[in-house]
């Protein structure tokens, strides 16, 4: 018999868990959880706890969409945009059904970087009573509809994509169709941020090879330098859906992919933040249809470099912010990947799923 460990990286709920293993099998000690008073529960041969412990933890999280809470920026009949708490297919305003702590003002938490700044002492005095709205109602924005972090996103991230790396004829040069020793790294323009339901603007007489990558984007809540890997998950804030349109020509004319990756309206987000205490990041599925064709299907589990090593990798130089904005990468499926290629045009339809958030829906025009 070993000592418990304590497993810190995936927490439900923030809370802990102990482990012991007796006969390769590893049991389940204690969980410190609001919903369960604890228990033992058995996995079938297991390496480690870590290896499983997302098994654990998608147990003990909402197992349908609906049941989530889920953060949205929305504009009000007066034209205002302000946050609110989205269950099922209703909206309330976040002022209307938290009760702020002493020293918190309305006004600091009427955008999703107050929220976000504010969130660890906001997220236990939600109550959601009274009808709230439809969202059909509202007209739902990018959750930060103008960033004032930096949009950090991840190439190369999924082996299926790089192998469809070299089948780029359209755009050859962009990259080199090995698995990259070290992360690639660019950002996005935040004035390229549009929300769900915007038309991507195609930029005629600029780039004909407007293509989609379908990405988790984590969304940073706790400022922090040479964030260790272990540590990383503390310094989320929670997840949502991000759209890296590019313009592979372009991408490929500058070599640095920031002017190919930057145009406007090439940076869809949305529907949402879902916080991260609510869904695993590190085991979603995602998807992507092109008017309503399937052309991306994989799970986050299959990234490269995972979401931690990526915190601990950019904090290593770089002061992580609140509001920072981490697009993980694609996987395979884009439309430079097919033979012949098969980029976005104007009237296409993109739908991007991931599990636990929800769906993405933008048009090109």
């Amino acid at each position: 018999m070993v000592d418990p460990i304590v497993v810190s990286c995936l927490l439900p709920l923030g809370k802990s868990f102990a482990w012991e293993e007796e006969g390769g099998v590893w049991r389940l000690l204690m969980c410190e959880c609001e919903d369960e008073k604890g228990g033992t529960l058995l996995f079938e041969q297991p390496s480690s706890p870590e290896h499983r412990v997302s098994d654990l933890y998608s147990m003990a999280l909402p197992q349908h969409t609906d049941d989530i809470l889920k953060l949205a920026t929305f504009q009000t009949g007066n034209g205002e945009q302000t946050v609110g708490i989205v269950r099922g297919d209703t909206i309330w305003c976040l002022q209307d059904v938290a009760k702020l702590p002493p020293g918190i003002l309305p006004a600091q938490v009427s955008d999703m970087m107050g929220v976000i700044q504010h969130w660890d002492l906001l997220k236990n005095s939600l109550q959601l009573e009274g009808e709230g709205r439809r969202l059909s109602e509202v007209k739902i924005q990018a959750p930060i509809p103008r960033p004032t972090g930096t949009i950090m996103c991840i190439g190369k991230n999924y082996a299926d994509h790089i192998k469809e790396v070299d089948t780029w004829k359209s755009a050859p040069g962009i990259s080199t169709p090995e698995a990259p020793e070290h992360m690639i790294i660019f950002t996005k323009a935040p004035q390229s941020v549009i929300g769900p339901g915007a038309a991507i603007k195609y930029p005629h007489g600029w780039s004909e090879l407007v293509d989609y990558e379908a990405e988790l984007a984590v969304i940073i809540g706790k400022p922090g330098h040479r964030i260790r890997k272990e540590d990383a998950l503390d310094h989320i804030f929670g997840y949502t859906i991000l759209n890296d349109v590019t313009a592979r020509e372009v991408q490929k004319r500058h070599q640095q992919w920031f002017l190919g990756k930057s145009c406007d309206t090439f940076c869809p987000m949305g529907p949402w933040i879902v916080p991260a205490s609510e869904i695993n990041g590190q085991d979603l599925a995602i998807q992507c249809w092109i008017n309503d064709e399937l052309r991306q299907d994989a799970r986050t589990s299959l990234m490269i470099f995972s979401i931690t090593e990526m915190i601990a990798t950019i904090s290593a130089g770089i002061t992580l912010q609140a509001g920072d904005i981490l697009a993980t990468g694609t996987p395979a499926g884009v439309g430079s990947g097919f033979n012949p290629p098969r980029h976005l045009k104007p009237g296409d339809t993109i739908r991007i799923k991931v599990e636990g958030i929800g769906e993405l829906h933008n048009h090109v025009e």
